[in-house]
Formats: C-alpha cells, structure tokens, sequence
C-alpha cells in the first residue's frame, strides 16, 4: 500500500517460466523507481499465477555520464537545440552526474527478446533523461545508455547478423519514431536518429516474425492517437512498405499495445481502447495474410 505498481511486460522463456517485469514508484516520482520481477512455472490455471521469486533488478548503466554527453553532441547536431531550451541544459548535467538518479527510474514498457546468443534483453527506459536502457541477463549488467534526447521506450529487433535495432517513442518535437542499433548484443548503442514511420509522442510494439520480417503496431500519425497501424519489413527495418489499420476512428484514442506471435504464426496484439462510450482494453489477433491483403 502507497507504492504505485506500473508499466507490466512480461516474457515466458523456452523452458516455459514466465517472468512479470515492472517498476515500484517508491516516492510518487518516476524518477524514484525500482524495476522488480517476479517468476513462475505455475500459471496455467485459474486465477493468477503462483509466484515462486520476487527481486529488484538493480542497475548501474556504462559509461553513463560519458555516452549521454555524446548523445547530447549528436542530438544538437541533427536536430537542434529545443529539447536543451525546454529542460536546461544546466538541469540535464546536474541530473546526469548524479549517481543515484542514473541507477533509479529505469521502467519496462515493452517485452524482452531472446537474442541468438542466448542473451536476455529487456528494455528499459527513463523520464528522468528521456532515455533508453537494456537490462541483459548472462552477467546481470546493464547496457550503455541509449541517450535519445526524448527517445523512450525501446523496443527490439535483431538482425540476422547479431544485430540489435531499437525503436524507440518519440517523446520531443520531430514527429517520427527513433531509432538505434547495437553491434554488442545491445550492449552499447550508436547514434539515434529517426526512421520513416510516424509518431505523435505514443508507445509502439513491434516482434520479428517467424519468417524473419518485422512488424510494428504504433499510431501511424505526427499528432494524435486516433489510429492504430500495423506495419510490415520485409528487408529487416530498411522500409516498410505495407501497412494496415486496427483503428481508425476521429474521436478515439488508441495506444500503448503490445504484441507477440504464437507458435501457430497468428499474430496476438493487446492495446488501450478509449472511445466516447468508456474506455478499456482491445485484443485483436490475425496473421501476415491480413495485413497484407488489400
């Protein structure tokens, strides 16, 4: 009681664990958050499952102060200096060199992906810097940031060379979605730019299918969350050339969704649904075929 719990994303792993990841607001700020996780094999029943592990991830990112300060050199490069007028400069540096901010706030919003060298990696991000953050599992660590400059909530794609491209919510004034890529695992992340897709300042979910394309779910619109598309990639993120709509209504709202493909390739999506009747929760669920059908 008194501790917000936010922002769930879960995973369930090969050997059929499954893993609920989410932050503890501990003092009614983002910025004073613990991500925590729990884990069962006991699930499949009624009710809700049967947590055998509850722990906090504690995290120390790399090269903090250092790779945000490159971020920031790149960020006044390619895209001016209006995300430095509206927060103070002075302000970022005084929040970047503090050690106990760079190790709190780190939230989930989107799932985890197994990477083919077995590496867990779980997106993190924070309002504190308006960054990103990867959690990975084989050692415990944390990554270097991913120093966005209002790009948050990752989420993640590997290529079929190890690479690892990150998409991150446009949370500043360009109006399209960010992008990243580490050659490390997702260790250490280069330059953020922005790709072709539209975005208005929402959440986007993405998972690369069984057949090696990607798709993402993400409002498809510089302003306004009054549509929900789904997209497709054929060459790995280079374009996305089909696109369908979940939604598509002027005085609705619909966002944040999450989604996965099962094992019998149909394509599952959960996401907020805020209509003049009320608002809720929408699942949908399809293959490829629909979204490229015309």
């Amino acid at each position: 009681p008194g501790f917000p719990d936010c922002n769930t994303a879960m995973y369930l792993d090969e050997k059929g664990k499954l893993f609920l990841f989410w932050p503890v607001i501990i003092a009614n700020s983002w910025e004073s958050c613990l991500t925590t996780v729990r884990t069962s094999t006991d699930y499949a029943g009624e009710g809700s499952p049967k947590w055998a592990t509850n722990d906090v991830l504690f995290l120390k990112p790399i090269d903090f102060v250092p790779e945000m300060k490159k971020g920031w050199a790149d960020y006044h490069k390619a895209f001016g200096n209006d995300f430095f007028k509206r927060v103070g400069e002075s302000k970022l540096e005084e929040r970047v060199n503090d050690k106990l901010l760079s190790r709190l706030g780190w939230q989930p919003r989107n799932k985890p992906i197994r990477h083919s060298s077995g590496r867990l990696l779980l997106p993190l991000y924070s309002d504190t810097y308006s960054a990103g953050l990867i959690a990975y599992s084989d050692d415990g660590g944390a990554s270097k940031p991913i120093p966005a400059m209002g790009g948050i909530q990752p989420t993640l794609f590997e290529r079929k060379d190890g690479s690892v491209v990150a998409y991150l919510r446009e949370n500043g004034p360009l109006g399209k979605i960010r992008v990243s890529e580490s050659q490390d695992k997702g260790v250490s992340w280069g330059p953020v730019g922005v790709c072709d897709l539209p975005n208005p300042g929402s959440g986007c979910d993405g998972v690369r299918l069984a057949n090696g394309h990607w798709l993402m779910v993400y409002n498809d619109l510089p302003r306004g969350r009054h549509r929900l598309a789904v997209s497709i990639s054929t060459d790995e993120g280079k374009t996305w050339p089909v696109t369908k709509h979940l939604e598509d209504q002027a005085d609705g709202k619909f966002h944040y969704p999450a989604v996965i493909q099962g094992k019998d390739d149909i394509i599952h999506c959960v996401y907020s649904y805020f209509v003049p009747g009320g608002k809720s929760m929408k699942y949908v669920k399809f293959d490829e075929a629909w979204v490229t059908s015309k």
